[in-house]
This record gives C-alpha cells, sequence and structure tokens, in this order.
C-alpha cells in the first residue's frame, strides 16, 4: 500500500496518515523538514513534540532529507515508512541548495531529480508508506516570487510522487475523501 494523504494545513492529514499504519508493528517516520536545532523557533518545536507524543512505541524517528535514501532503507529493514511531510521536505530542499533565488528552470531541474530518486524507491520496492503532503493551490495566488515557485514546485512534488502511489487521500476538516 503507498498512500499519499494530502489537505491543507491543520486539516488533520498527519493524525490521518498515522491512522493508516496504526497496526504497523515497526514504523520508520521520517522527519524530512528542520530539526528543533536549525528552527529554534519555539512554536516549531511544539508542534514537533506534539507528534513525538502521540506516536506509538514501536515506531522511530529518521530525520533526513534525504527523501529517496530514508525511503529505500526503511523499506529495506522491513519497516512501513511514514513521511511528514513533503512541503518541509522541499523547504528544506530549498534552504539547503539556495534555490530560492535560483532560476525557475534550475530549481525545477533540481527538485524534479530528488523527485524521480524517491519515486523510483516508491516504484520498485513493495512494503507500506504514506506519504504526508500539503495541497496547493487552491487559494489566491502569491504576491511573492517565492511563494510562487514554492507552490509550483510542491505541485509538481505532489503529482509525481501521487502517480507513484496507489491510492490519494485528501483530508479536509478532518474529514477524509479517497480520490
Amino acid at each position: 500500500m503507498r498512500i499519499l494523504v494530502t489537505g491543507g494545513v491543520r486539516s488533520g492529514k498527519s493524525r490521518h496518515a498515522e491512522s493508516l499504519l496504526a497496526a504497523a508493528t515497526s514504523v520508520a517516520y521520517v522527519a524530512p523538514g528542520p530539526t528543533v536545532e536549525e528552527e529554534p523557533d519555539p512554536d516549531w518545536a511544539a508542534r514537533l513534540a506534539s507528534h513525538r507524543a502521540r506516536r506509538p512505541e514501536g515506531w522511530r524517528t529518521v530525520e533526513s532529507r534525504d527523501l529517496a535514501g530514508a525511503l529505500a532503507e526503511g523499506l529495506t529493514d522491513g519497516d512501513a515508512v511514514m513521511v511528514d511531510c513533503l512541503g518541509t521536505w522541499l523547504t528544506a530542499v530549498m534552504d539547503s541548495r539556495q534555490l530560492w533565488e535560483a532560476t525557475s528552470e534550475m530549481a525545477t531541474a533540481a527538485v524534479s531529480a530528488l523527485v524521480e530518486d524517491a519515486a523510483a524507491v516508491l516504484e520498485q520496492q513493495g512494503g507500506d508508506v504514506v506519504l504526508v503532503t500539503n495541497e496547493v493551490g487552491l487559494g489566491v495566488v502569491p504576491a511573492h516570487r517565492s511563494g510562487r515557485l514554492f507552490r509550483d514546485l510542491l505541485g509538481l512534488v505532489n503529482q509525481r510522487l501521487a502517480a507513484a502511489c496507489d491510492e490519494v487521500h485528501l483530508v479536509i476538516a478532518g474529514r477524509v475523501l479517497k480520490l
């Protein structure tokens, strides 16, 4: 089972994704975004702590921006894998590769290569994987270039990884629509 869970911020995506793997005996929870050490924001730290607190004891946390590598490692180890979330992964990639000011073509090429690597792992390996992401493009066009670039790139990420999944679940206000 490979499922992409998408929806707005605070829609209930993570809780739904966690519920999909509740019966798994071993889960690698891939946290690909900024760590508390890198992002000393108390609100971010509280959010990370609340996510960790509600996970079962058999789940291990893997903090890695190497999305393809973390997926492959978890699946090779026989774990179910949950990635939360692709939006924070994309932000971390944009930051670490200094893509915010790059041309759209350069940013798209860099992100596309990483997404293709992750999609290849999903398509080649069996196992349970749940990917969490933010849905983009349902609102106002961002006023700033960085917002438009992020929206466009996350849309690309979501489409490519959805194509590598068996199902897509849209979560709105805690309700789930299976696509």
